[in-house]
């Protein structure tokens, strides 16, 4: 008999309230079992664990400040003196009269009033890794004082990083200022931007092998390194960690059928003098296949079962919706612009440093991405909250595989560029068995170190063998 823990998710929920932990009783497996709230599918795309995790954060931002009623309209509103505020005089429970505040009212609640220019400065300090937001100058005037393609590519590298963060922190902002389905529209086409953005670009320079193994390389660093990790320091913190399989399996589902994707082409080598067109023709119907697969995911989630993951909503707001929206389109504007300078100085870093480009593609540029989010990731883990890991960790993967990879070659189709989703073949094995490892270890709900152990090693030997991909070139 299965045993079942009901609960409830206040409004100010902190980080550490947000997901409940598993807890045994008897010697049965309790499980999350509220009826037709959060947690009993669990968490299948990136977005939703990300929305809980800066939730968190941004409540204790809250609480380390002393703002207990943060809001930031509300603070314009005071400057205007527009507030209305409920007359205790004659409203009652069935009215809820407002009357408009004073002046004299306005100014003394502007006096302990939070400004959104402070929601702003915390957003920015809150995380030590956006100290590299230094480099940014030293990036652009590396590429405009030509400088050695190694100290360009090093360079904006380093600047990209904390603008991948920023990006994610203004996505998440501003689907807090909009419904459930919009901000999960917008968390799904900015929620890999930077990985998108980079690939788009090696992809007009037509790069296309540094494209397909900064994709893959992604898929590889989130499925084995950032979830091995996640086992690894969760199973150090907690001897034997759960979590719910239902939304893991449909994750690893999406990837193997993506995987399958990858495959076919492979079929077509020998095809005669046909070879490529059929092989172009298979990969941008895989490629329109996945996308569409991708939309039913997020129709499924935001729309006919909305149910089954009530409570990822975030209303939590640090700034207004204007200025969420401008950082938006500023981060991107400069990712672009410091991307374009990335790819142009590879070859020149490969050389300098003896490297291969399927090297630089496959293991270095996937941090640019991700790092921040791969630190969240092992961080909620040794919390005891493996759901958020497994969200981050998984739904990051099935996101690039289903949309970021398909998206580059549809736009190389309409541009004309020959960009497949044909891979090396041994590259394509490794995503194959590494999607059913990986299934193995997930297959008993229960994760420990052991397994994560096993997880980042298979990634280190994945990279010592692209190490030597370069003799191949």
């Amino acid at each position: 008999m299965s045993h079942h823990v009901d609960f409830e998710l206040p409004l100010n929920a902190s980080e550490e309230e947000v997901t409940p932990s598993p807890v045994r009783m008897g010697s049965a497996r309790s499980t999350y079992s509220a009826p037709a709230a959060a947690g009993e599918f669990g968490i299948i795309n990136k977005a939703s664990a990300w929305r809980k995790i800066r939730r968190g954060r941004k409540q204790s931002i809250l609480n380390r400040r002393g703002w207990s009623n943060y809001d930031p309209l509300s603070y314009r509103q005071l400057r205007q003196g527009s507030t209305f505020t409920t007359d205790s005089s004659a409203a009652t429970e069935e009215t809820g009269l407002l009357r408009k505040m004073s002046s004299a009212e306005s100014d003394q609640a502007l006096l302990g009033a939070a400004t959104p220019w402070e929601g702003l400065v915390e957003m920015f300090i809150e995380n030590k890794i956006n100290y590299l937001f230094v480099f940014i100058p030293f990036a652009v005037w590396s590429h405009k004082a030509h400088w050695s393609d190694g100290s360009i590519f090093i360079l904006n590298f380093l600047a990209m990083v904390p603008l991948a963060s920023m990006l994610g922190v203004f996505t998440e902002e501003l689907a807090a200022h909009t419904n459930d389905v919009i901000g999960g529209l917008i968390n799904a086409t900015f929620g890999n931007a930077v990985e998108l953005v980079v690939a788009i670009q090696a992809l007009f320079a037509g790069d296309f092998r540094v494209v397909q193994a900064s994709l893959i390389g992604s898929v590889f660093s989130n499925l084995l390194l950032v979830l091995g990790m996640c086992f690894l320091f969760g199973g150090i913190e907690h001897k034997e960690q759960e979590f719910i399989a239902q939304g893991v399996v449909a994750s690893i589902s999406l990837l193997g059928f993506s995987g399958v994707a990858l495959l076919l082409p492979e079929f077509f080598d020998d095809a005669g003098d046909d070879s490529q067109d059929v092989t172009a023709t298979i990969s941008r119907l895989a490629a329109l296949l996945l996308i569409i697969l991708y939309g039913l995911l997020l129709w499924f989630q935001l729309k006919t079962h909305v149910h089954l993951f009530q409570g990822d909503d975030d209303t939590l707001a640090m700034i207004p919706y204007s200025w969420a929206l401008t950082g938006l389109v500023v981060i991107t504007a400069i990712v672009t612009i410091l991307s374009e300078f990335l790819v142009a100085s590879i070859d020149g870093f490969c050389t300098e440093f003896n490297l291969g480009r399927s090297f630089v593609g496959l293991i270095i540029l996937p941090v640019v991405g991700n790092a921040v989010e791969h630190i969240s990731a092992v961080s909620v883990a040794m919390k005891n909250k493996m759901d958020l890991a497994l969200g981050v960790a998984l739904g990051s993967s099935v996101q690039i595989a289903l949309f970021v990879l398909p998206v580059t070659v549809v736009v190389g189709w309409f541009t004309g560029r020959e960009m497949t989703m044909k891979f090396p073949p041994f590259e394509v094995a490794l995503y194959l068995m590494s999607v059913i490892i990986v299934s193995m270890c997930l297959s008993n709900a229960r994760s420990n170190w052991l397994e994560g152990s096993l997880l980042v090693s298979l990634y280190v030997l994945i990279a010592v063998g692209i190490y030597f991909e370069k003799d191949l070139e």
